[in-house]
C-alpha cells in the first residue's frame, strides 16, 4: 500500500517550518499569500492556512516558491529543524 502522508498524518512536510519561518518574519498568512501571488503562485490565505496546518499537499512548485518568499531553500522547509 502507497503511503503519501507525514508520519504523523499531515499532508506535507513543510507545514511546521512554512508557519514558524512566517512567524519570525512577522507575517500575517494573509501577508504570505499576498508574496506568493506577486512571484505568480495563485494561493490565498485559506491555502496556507491549510499549508501549515498540514492539511493540504504541497506540490514542488509550491515548494519552491515558499521557499523563495521566506528566504529559505526548499530543502530547509523539508527539514525539522528549518524554521529559525
Amino acid at each position: 500500500m502507497f503511503i503519501n502522508r507525514a508520519k504523523d498524518g499531515s499532508n506535507n512536510l513543510c507545514g511546521k517550518a512554512v508557519s514558524e519561518k512566517r512567524k519570525a518574519l512577522g507575517l500575517s498568512q494573509r501577508a504570505l499569500a499576498d508574496r506568493l501571488q506577486l512571484i505568480g503562485l495563485d494561493v490565498d490565505k485559506n491555502a496556507v492556512q491549510r499549508i501549515e496546518a498540514g492539511k493540504r499537499f504541497v506540490t514542488d512548485i509550491e515548494l519552491v516558491a515558499l521557499a523563495q518568499v521566506l528566504g529559505l531553500s526548499p530543502l530547509d522547509l523539508l527539514s525539522e529543524t528549518a524554521a529559525t
